[in-house]
């Protein structure tokens, strides 16, 4: 069984369906796993081992019967701990927010539960998810799979986790900024941003509203497109037969390489050779409508958080850690007439940027600039902290800013991820390309 425990979560579900894997003795395998593994506590806020065994009986009960709702029934996940979930604390990795009940599951979780996947229990996360990086001194700092002694990328941290330590099939993450795609890219995963407003946010503890997400962590292209086909309750996209001959890829050169690190621009590289030998035709440019959109970024991002969340944390703004503080209190120097003539302007840039990339069949560029920094050195220094999680949001948080949906995909050098983004709602086309680079970046 313990061979099943990190296999894709789609071949899971094929060989429940085919009677070669029973939903029970998978689920209960990841539930001893997480109870036997030391690194577990810093992965898993809480584990509902009552309602995973539940759902993993009726699984196997719907398996017997010929009666599987999906692709995903009987697949066990772990949900970030911003996602409701009735009679069991949700607390966005906050102490802020300590012993908050919710008393009905998030839509999202809703809705999965009904398609028939198992809830393992809710992944540590950055306080309030307001950080790339994954540290969380307050509550609990996930591990990376590829250095134990450095941050797994956030803020979606214990999601990735859960993953590629093989303590659930997919985590359920959500990307404001950069917070799936970089646990992802950090962790060797495959993560999918999708298009703001296309998955439902409803008792999704929020971030920033006009930019928060939900979002997959999983082990393949292929799960990335079952889940947001489940969400949705539709077939997934036919991903057989994707092919990268003919395709236009956008190199976007300027801002995503500044101050690049030498292992991601490497990687990046590589993967750019490997996409081009397989028929993929590329180009490079820079577009200054992405320096402009990133211009206004802190503009608009910080006064949403700060709104949200500041009468809450000047009751007590000494439980949190003091550079997520000093993030959210920036949010007070914006005023309200730069605050809306920033939306204006994004509006105009996300047009611009839509009309000049229309011939492309998607944008690539590195996940992250940078590899995961040591997390000790973070905690130590604070400004340390504050520059690299700049840097580490600054190539994800574009596609957040134009509204786009972006894929990011594993290289063959650890910890360094290549993202593919397409246009508002061409999630589909994107998976389709996903798939094709997939088995061409892996080797």
């Amino acid at each position: 069984m313990e061979e099943w425990l990190t296999r894709s979560a789609v071949s899971q579900g094929r060989a429940i369906e085919r009677g070669a894997l029973c939903p029970l003795a998978l689920t209960e395998a990841y539930l001893d796993k997480i109870h036997a593994h030391p690194l577990a506590s810093r992965i898993y806020s809480v584990v509902t081992e009552k309602r995973a065994l539940l759902e993993a009986v009726t699984a196997r009960s719907r398996a017997r019967a010929g009666l599987r709702r999906g692709p995903l029934d009987g697949v066990a996940l772990s949900w970030k701990d911003l996602f409701d979930s009735a009679g069991t604390a949700t607390e966005a990795g906050s102490k802020l927010l300590t012993g908050r009940m919710p008393l009905r599951d998030a839509q999202v979780l809703r809705v999965a539960r009904q398609a028939g996947s198992i809830c393992l229990g809710k992944t540590h996360l950055s306080e309030f998810a307001y950080s790339g990086l994954g540290l969380n001194p307050m509550t609990a700092t996930p591990p990376c799979v590829n250095d134990a002694g450095a941050v797994p990328g956030g803020s979606s941290s214990g999601a990735a986790a859960s993953v590629a330590f093989g303590m659930a099939a997919l985590g359920v993450g959500s990307d404001t900024g950069g917070s799936v795609r970089i646990p992802a890219a950090w962790n060797d995963l495959v993560g999918l941003k999708t298009t703001h407003g296309r998955l439902s946010l409803e008792g999704v503890v929020p971030l920033a509203r006009r930019f928060d997400t939900v979002g997959p962590l999983a082990r393949s292209v292929e799960d990335c497109a079952a889940f947001l086909a489940m969400l949705e309750g539709r077939v997934a996209p036919d991903l057989r037969g994707a092919t990268l001959a003919g395709r236009h890829f956008l190199v976007l050169d300027g801002a995503p390489f500044e101050d690049i690190r030498r292992e991601p621009a490497q990687a990046f590289e590589e993967a750019a050779s490997r996409l081009s030998r397989a028929g993929a035709k590329l180009t490079r440019s820079k577009l200054p409508v992405v320096e402009n959109v990133l211009a206004l970024s802190a503009i608009i991002y910080t006064p949403e958080a700060w709104a949200e969340w500041r009468a809450l944390i000047e009751t007590q703004p000494d439980v949190m850690f003091p550079p997520i503080l000093a993030r959210f209190r920036a949010g007070a120097a914006h005023s309200a007439a730069d605050y809306i003539a920033a939306w204006n302007s994004l509006t105009e840039f996300r047009v611009r940027y839509l009309s000049q990339v229309a011939g492309y069949d998607a944008v690539i560029l590195p996940t992250a600039p940078n590899l995961p920094p040591n997390a000790a050195r973070l905690a130590a220094d604070e400004e340390y902290y504050t520059t690299e999680n700049l840097l580490t949001l600054r190539n994800t948080r574009i596609a957040n800013m134009l509204g786009l949906c972006a894929l990011t995909l594993p290289t063959n050098t650890p910890s360094a991820g290549i993202s593919f983004m397409a246009a508002p709602m061409a999630e589909d086309r994107l998976l389709r390309l996903g798939a094709a680079a997939e088995p061409v970046l892996r080797g």
